[in-house]
């Protein structure tokens, strides 16, 4: 760690898969509860966030989990890990606004005293519904809205709506506008760590408006991503490549004394296996690295990989 910095800071990550890894959270947070010995003592886990499948408020990327949002809930009430829905649709209208399902999660997640519920969100259309319906929700601005412009993201972080902003992945590295933001707006920041696509990418946002059309079900080709590398699927190991990547050392050295302590870990359509190298990476002590691994592996109650 790096010796100018102060044993206060702390990072807070945000993690993928409420309801696509929820198996997956059911074995690992008592590990992390239960052996706090094996965790880097200067980060935790501040929410967890995703979508049901078949929410037509979702975006970003689509859901398979059909996991119900009360068992979910009940997971994040147990371990005080405040819940995200990612209902990043760009599209939304006002005729998408009493749709059933969505408003039923919302109802769900709205009732706990236990946790708080945020909302990625993308949409000003669903951002002013909800907060009328859901007084008691937070806000995130979504990345799918790719703010590349500097100064386009700073108007973004002054919104008082928003309780978070996630930043487009190509200003990670912008180190002289990112150091002076004033600090309000550095606590705000939510810097995604693990994008694998190209930071050159010219379609990011067409990408993000297809799968808002598919789940209003709007009939469209599924978008196909032109950039070289995209048919192998995402990869922990090509992302950690990426120059906008963020890796631990990054954040201990670089970011926390800079004042940011808001960090995303992107998930997309990934395995569990994946997702559990994430973990190893930002939240694991090496050293530890294999009794973690073996810990989730032989978990025989549950079929993860």
């Amino acid at each position: 760690m790096n010796p100018n910095m102060s044993p206060t800071l702390q990072a807070h990550y945000h993690l993928p898969g409420l309801f696509e890894f929820y198996d997956f959270y059911r074995a690992f947070l008592p590990l992390y509860r239960d052996h706090p010995e094996y965790f880097y003592s200067w980060c935790d886990i501040a929410s967890v966030y995703g979508a049901p499948a078949d929410c037509i408020w979702g975006g970003g990327r689509t859901s398979s989990s059909y996991e119900s949002p009360g068992s979910v809930l009940s997971l994040m009430e147990e371990y005080g890990i405040s819940p995200r829905l990612t209902f990043s649709n760009s599209l939304i209208r006002e005729e998408h606004l009493s749709d059933k399902k969505c408003n039923l999660v919302c109802d769900e997640f709205s009732s706990s005293d236990k946790v708080r519920t945020g909302i990625v969100i993308s949409s000003d259309v669903l951002l002013d519904f909800l907060r009328q319906k859901y007084p008691g929700f937070y806000f995130i601005s979504s990345t799918t809205k790719v703010i590349t412009s500097f100064s386009e993201l700073e108007q973004e972080l002054r919104r008082s709506e928003f309780s978070y902003v996630v930043p487009d992945f190509r200003l990670n590295k912008r180190f002289r506008e990112l150091s002076s933001l004033a600090p309000s707006l550095k606590d705000k920041a939510e810097l995604l760590c693990n994008e694998c696509c190209p930071v050159t990418c010219s379609v990011r946002k067409d990408c993000y408006e297809n799968v808002s059309r598919r789940m209003l079900g709007e009939s469209c080709l599924e978008h196909v991503c032109p950039n070289t590398g995209a048919l192998s699927g995402y990869r922990f190991s090509k992302a950690m490549e990426n120059p906008s990547f963020i890796g631990v050392d990054d954040i201990k050295n670089v970011y926390l004394p800079m004042g940011f302590s808001n960090f995303k870990i992107e998930g997309r359509s990934l395995g569990s296996a994946v997702l559990l190298e994430f973990l190893l990476h930002y939240l694991t002590k090496p050293e530890y690295h294999l009794i973690v691994r073996e810990e989730i592996y032989l978990d025989s109650s549950l079929d993860l990989f």
